[in-house]
């Protein structure tokens, strides 16, 4: 069967590069944002919502409107308006509907760009169309065909996805145990067989240090150079946090995974627990 794969590094990137990758996120940035404010006023004159064949054919106008944009990789606008058709039609979907696009703000969203063709891998250097060859961190051998790149940022660095497709042969799960998880607030899971796994409280640890720039960045003027430098510590303290909690999901369910052949759960919010959980927290124990 043929499965996909996705591989991310870290990208080994000159000040040339960098003058390059962020004026490209950013036209990305600035299409999604038109395009949604379009999509918004036609929902407000009760029209329907453009296609992505229907953005596409306006696209060239935007770039005669807005000369910048020309500069940017036309795969990569095109692949943004498709991810903003995409994300409306889930949006609108009746049976699981998602929730609904906002604008991206640049310090807040994060920069990307995707290319599906045009690229090419060579060892440890991708080919990126209008920007050449980049150097990247390979820590791991790349199995199968590349299908498409997604250059984004994090805090200070620049990193690849590569998304590959290979085809794998249908394997047999050495283990016969089934187990049932039930995904909690006090306990992350608990387990059919009586066990459970403790939530790992990377937030709390940092919460104090967290409040204490925040009052900090209060108190600055707002986009001003302290402004900025004090709001990327914050972004990086928020980051280390995600990181944490990340890594201890990932080997959470790796474990679990590889210890049992099904693994059955419920298709639970957990952001209503959690609002529930926070009302039975004020209410006094009187036992």
């Amino acid at each position: 069967m043929m499965i996909r794969k996705g591989y991310k590094f870290r990208l080994n990137t000159s000040p040339t590069d960098e003058a390059l990758l962020r004026p490209f996120a950013g036209c990305n940035r600035f299409l999604w944002n038109k395009a949604l404010a379009l999509q918004k006023e036609r929902l407000a004159n009760k029209q329907g919502c453009l296609s992505y064949n229907k953005l596409a054919k306006i696209l060239p106008a935007w770039k005669r409107e807005h000369s910048f944009l020309a500069d940017a990789p036309s795969q990569a606008l095109q692949q943004t308006l498709m991810s903003l058709a995409k994300a409306l039609s889930e949006a609108f979907d009746k049976k699981n509907p998602k929730q609904f696009l906002v604008f991206k703000r640049k310090f807040k969203s994060r920069e990307s760009f995707r290319y599906p063709q045009g690229f090419e891998i060579s060892n440890n250097r991708v080919f990126l169309p209008k920007i050449g060859w980049v150097g990247f961190r390979k820590s791991r051998h790349i199995k199968g065909k590349p299908k498409n790149v997604t250059v984004f940022k994090e805090i200070d660095h620049w990193y690849i996805s590569i998304q590959t497709e290979i085809k794998v042969d249908v394997l047999v799960h050495p283990s016969t145990k089934a187990v049932g998880i039930d995904v909690g607030v006090k306990k992350l899971i608990a387990l059919s067989d009586g066990t459970h796994i403790p939530p790992v409280n990377s937030f709390q640890s940092a919460q104090a240090k967290l409040a204490r720039l925040q009052r900090r960045l209060a108190k600055k003027v707002k986009f001003s150079s302290n402004w900025v430098k004090l709001n990327k510590k914050i972004q990086k303290l928020h980051w280390h946090i995600a990181n944490i909690r990340r890594d201890y999901l990932h080997k959470s369910s790796c474990a679990l995974s590889k210890n049992h052949a099904i693994v059955c759960m419920e298709d639970l919010s957990v952001s209503n627990m959690t609002k529930s959980a926070k009302v039975l927290l004020r209410i006094p124990d009187v036992m």
